[in-house]
């Protein structure tokens, strides 16, 4: 199975995700109007409501619910990616200017609340489950705050460890990959063992998927619209690094100490980076990205066995080997 024939699979499903969310944008402001069209275009994955339509589908009841909720996931997504930005300063997303470079952390903020109301507004419009499901969204919205917050606190002190490491990408990122399977779960109206089943696989791919993203940090051939050593230079300490803690001891506070000043010290990235290789920090973290994939295959053990549970499983595939 190869990722064209997933996305041939899921073109229209997508394509009726992305109509809703661009119906739900809609507005006479034309510069808000405008950004919004360019936010849409600039795309990304689309992991998050591919996921949730094919969780639907596997479990036996896609419906206009599903797409709702799915639409829903991928605009409070990139609301917290502009919210992100102003918070990291970011210059790019996807290898483009952010909405905060062009037009401002202000404009940028201002349009990351307009899209999660919108989210909001498209999951309250469901004609069934709403509820159940905003409260399943709220508490994702709760914990996206938290993880940021967490992750700024501990770029000021440098004291990071695993257990924290594993709750901000929880709360950043897992914790909305969750919510899209579960939300699509109860769409299908399955019993609550598989609702639980679905966002375990969910979530265990997001923690993975996440991991890759900062594995790739510390690797020059990385491709993922950000400057390689980009966690560095934000005094971000993750499971790379933590993982090189574990076999070089040794030099742990001094090179925490290094993590903290690098905004003020870049030539300190170099010489982290290369603790990182040298203390097997990657070998680490692969390690564990291939424990929350594990984990992830068997959850789809609850589903029944059909095309879109293979689909599934190649997902998982597909976050171990993908390149950006």
């Amino acid at each position: 199975m190869e990722a064209k024939h997933l996305s041939k699979y899921m073109s229209a499903d997508i394509a009726r995700v992305e109509s809703i969310m661009r119906a739900s944008l809609g507005s006479d402001i034309r510069l808000l109007q405008e950004t919004n069209n360019d936010v849409l275009a600039s795309g990304g994955k689309r992991i998050r409501p591919i996921m949730a339509v094919l969780v639907a589908k596997a479990l036996g009841r896609c419906n206009d619910d599903t797409y709702l909720f799915a639409a829903a996931s991928e605009l409070i997504h990139n609301a917290s990616l502009l919210h992100d930005d102003v918070a990291d300063d970011a210059s790019l997303r996807r290898g483009k200017p952010t909405v905060s470079s062009i037009l401002g952390p202000r404009a940028s903020v201002l349009l990351g609340d307009f899209w999660l109301v919108k989210g909001i507004d498209v999951i309250l419009s469901a004609q069934r489950y709403g509820d159940r499901v905003m409260h399943g969204f709220a508490k994702t919205l709760s914990h996206l705050a938290e993880g940021e917050m967490l992750q700024l606190e501990l770029a000021r002190t440098g004291r990071t460890t695993e257990e924290d490491y594993l709750r901000v990408i929880f709360d950043k990122t897992a914790s909305l990959f969750e919510v899209s399977a579960y939300s699509a779960a109860i769409s299908a109206g399955v019993p609550d063992a598989r609702v639980a089943a679905a966002a375990n696989y969910a979530r265990c791919v997001g923690m993975a998927f996440q991991i890759k993203d900062d594995i790739f940090d510390y690797q020059e051939a990385s491709n993922i619209g950000k400057p390689v050593g980009q966690d560095l230079r934000e005094r971000k300490i993750t499971l790379p690094l933590l993982g090189a803690f574990k076999t070089k001891p040794e030099r742990e506070t001094e090179i925490r100490k290094k993590v903290c000043l690098v905004p003020e010290h870049p030539e300190y990235i170099a010489e982290i980076m290369e603790y990182v290789r040298d203390g097997e920090g990657i070998h680490y973290a692969e390690k564990r990205m291939q424990y929350y994939l594990h984990e992830a295959v068997e959850s789809l053990s609850a589903f029944p066995d059909c095309q879109e549970k293979e689909y599934l499983a190649y997902v998982v595939h597909y976050i171990s080997e993908r390149t950006f």
